[in-house]
């Protein structure tokens, strides 16, 4: 039994039971099969064997140590937005050269700390930037790879929230102004133009804008090829989406169908960021019902997890699957199921079709493992979940729930 399936009436992790775990480590709890975020990975390694490529792992998607060393021992990179999640990636033993660094507000410490560990390549989203970049670079007598980010104003049909290519979104450059900006760029000293990044969102589930993407992409980089730049690859971003309904969205095969063809004939190596595709569907949180009552004709089911635990449904109004983990063949009910945080914000569902359950009963939060415990608060003063992984048949504690002591510990 490989994923989450029912073992007859209970809903179990790669055959171990979702109940141990509870018991063992309480709720709320993260637990993550390790099984599918193999083969997550190993998904996308197949379907771009045909062209040279670095699969790099979205460290904001999920970044706890155990998960990033199983994605590092894999051969993935790390695609990382911040200083600190620099350091977690190399902590978790990805090289600095598979390791590319991304984001819109690069402060001057992470550009140092980027340069002094030699990670491959600096995602850059302005002239400013690249401007800052060569000055840290010369200072310290390096010569740094960069790539450049374009937004090609390419709607991918996600949530407006994480839709990052469109013309009103803070990423990137205009296409347009980029080859004027890397001429300018090409003269700096201390930065070398390495290639063209493009990511036009989160949560994609329609291919078309990906595979336009890749195809604006593909032709600037043609052109300054042409005019002699020394690119070494083409970046399009991450994207692919998880059906949070329990269907099958494409799989990484599609996505080469659509975006391999736009690059033949590049000398280039082809660099994606996938994310929320790898660790999403292999993760579920696991909450146990406080109470259930009824108020002005809405049922509502208060379980022990809340919006500082699984921010999204809150946040984007985003829907995850919800069920009990032993089924009892109840009837189906109409639910908001909720947790106890002071804020009518803080829900995990709304109107949600639930069979019916009472105190004490066990919920999975279905495909939970992307954008879950990384977004997590002490709101409420509320520790953190523990985080749990399945592996070899067993239950391995990846890490344990916080205490009130861990929540004063930073106070001067």
């Amino acid at each position: 039994m490989s994923g989450f399936e029912r073992d007859g009436a209970e809903l179990r992790c790669d055959g171990v039971s979702l109940g141990e775990a509870a018991d063992r480590f309480g709720t709320p709890l993260y637990l993550y099969s390790r099984a599918l975020l193999v083969e997550g990975y190993r998904g996308y390694e197949r379907a771009f064997a045909a062209v040279p490529h670095r699969i790099c792992y979205a460290l904001k998607a999920n970044g706890n140590g155990h998960l990033l060393r199983v994605l590092a021992g894999l051969g993935a990179g790390a695609d990382i937005v911040s200083g600190f999640e620099l350091l977690a990636a190399l902590r978790a033993g990805f090289p600095p050269e598979r390791i590319v660094f991304a984001g819109v507000g690069k402060t001057g410490d992470e550009i140092d700390l980027g340069i002094e560990r030699g990670i491959f390549d600096f995602n850059a989203e302005s002239e400013e930037e690249i401007a800052r970049i060569s000055a840290a670079a010369v200072r310290r007598g390096r010569t740094v790879k960069l790539s450049l980010r374009v937004n090609p104003d390419i709607d991918p049909r996600s949530h407006p929230y994480v839709s990052t290519g469109v013309r009103e979104s803070k990423f990137g450059v205009d296409i347009r102004l980029a080859r004027e900006i890397l001429r300018r760029a090409r003269g700096r000293p201390g930065i070398s133009v390495a290639g063209v990044q493009c990511h036009i969102g989160s949560q994609i589930t329609d291919l078309a804008p990906l595979g336009e993407a890749a195809r604006e992409v593909a032709a600037l980089s043609r052109d300054l090829l042409a005019e002699g730049f020394p690119l070494e690859m083409i970046d399009l971003g991450g994207g692919l989406g998880v059906d949070y309904e329990g269907g099958r969205l494409p799989e990484p095969e599609r996505l080469a169908e659509q975006v391999l063809p736009a690059l033949s004939g590049l000398p280039l190596t082809l660099y994606l960021e996938p994310g929320r595709s790898l660790v999403g569907p292999a993760g579920a949180l696991l909450t146990r019902v406080l109470y259930v009552k009824e108020n002005q004709g809405r049922r509502f089911v208060i379980v022990d997890a809340a919006m500082n635990d699984l921010l999204r449904p809150s946040l984007y109004r985003a829907y995850h699957r919800i069920e009990p983990v032993v089924g009892r063949g109840r009837d189906r009910v109409r639910v908001d199921v909720v947790g106890p945080v002071c804020e009518t914000g803080d829900f995990l569902a709304r109107d949600h079709e639930l069979e019916a359950v009472e105190a004490g009963d066990l919920l999975a939060v279905r495909d939970a493992g992307a954008y879950g415990f990384v977004m997590a608060s002490n709101y409420n003063q509320r520790p953190r979940a523990a985080e749990v992984l399945v592996e070899d048949g067993g239950l391995r504690l990846i890490r344990r729930r916080e205490t009130f002591e861990d929540l004063v510990r930073g106070e001067a």
